[in-house]
């Protein structure tokens, strides 16, 4: 039924096309496609591209055929294909309260009742495990000098507890903040090692869509590219030693070790535990008194 002039005959697997020598030279049982004029075929990334159309437009019939599928499938590597994609189309993305998603909260203290409560929290933690690492240091401070240390903890406490501990970065509701790393449907991306601009495998999760990836989110990494250990808590502790007389400029230190001018998102695949060999800026260590001038 197809026009002799302008079909084409196409390997399936590639879409390389058979010139006549080329047909008789394939084996039996060789998969072909056959073109009409007009078509293109670029092998199975041709089926890849008709599936990923099939989300936007079928997802539903997409997870029910797949369900199909996966009572029949044998071979482990096609069920586990299977079971990753029923798994993640079928998603409850767009609740939020704990009634219209009860399955995700499993495991959760009661008293969390939406999920960006919870999300916030997790992202609280984080900050206050932050905070405590850093005051703990205290204890490799010159004894001299703990007095101001503590003092400097003291400001970046307060400042922490005035931003709620920065909770809104996981928040997809905090679109000003949170777009920084993420979505307004709450998918994060991966943002690579911290040599890297792009992360290499691509990684993106939704902690928001079902209770598995809730649970996985904990696992990824807010890695501080100028290293909190290594780095920055030594720096300000070296700081607050030497400063005579200097104003140690506490707030630099704390965009460091609790913003996201120096925190990037990364899968725990991408979190390098090997020395970053960045270290502070020494221009931006102490800052100037604010001096008060006499009108004569």
């Amino acid at each position: 039924q197809l026009p002799l002039p302008g079909s084409r005959l196409c390997l399936y697997e590639d879409g390389t096309e058979l010139t006549e020598s080329y047909f008789r030279a394939l084996p039996p049982q060789t998969e072909l496609v056959l073109l009409g004029p007009g078509e293109s075929w670029r092998g199975c990334a041709s089926d890849i591209e008709r599936l990923l159309a099939a989300f936007c437009s079928h997802q539903d019939a997409v997870v029910e055929a797949a369900r199909k599928m996966l009572t029949d499938e044998r071979a482990p590597r096609r069920q586990k294909l299977l079971a990753d994609l029923i798994h993640n189309l079928s998603e409850n993305i767009l609740a939020e309260d704990k009634e219209d998603d009860k399955k995700w909260f499993e495991g959760l203290e009661s008293r969390f009742k939406n999920k960006s409560s919870y999300m916030r929290h997790s992202c609280e933690s984080r900050m206050r495990g932050y905070l405590r690492e850093v005051s703990g240091f205290i204890s490799n401070v010159h004894p001299a000098a703990r007095d101001a240390y503590r003092e400097v903890m003291d400001l970046m406490a307060e400042k922490l507890r005035s931003v709620k501990y920065n909770g809104c970065y996981f928040d997809r509701r905090e679109e000003e903040e949170a777009a920084r790393l993420c979505t307004t449907e709450g998918w994060f991306s991966c943002q690579g090692p911290f040599d890297r601009e792009d992360c290499p495998c691509k990684h993106s999760i939704n902690p928001y869509s079902n209770r598995e990836s809730r649970i996985l989110f904990s696992t990824w990494n807010l890695d501080h590219i100028i290293e909190k250990k290594r780095a920055v808590v030594p720096e300000l502790a070296e700081a607050v030693k030497t400063r005579d007389g200097r104003e140690v400029n506490w707030e630099y230190f704390y965009q460091l070790l609790f913003t996201l001018d120096n925190l990037k998102l990364v899968h725990i695949a991408c979190h390098k535990k090997t020395t970053h060999n960045l270290s502070c800026d020494k221009t931006k260590i102490y800052r100037k008194r604010k001096q008060n001038h006499e009108i004569s």
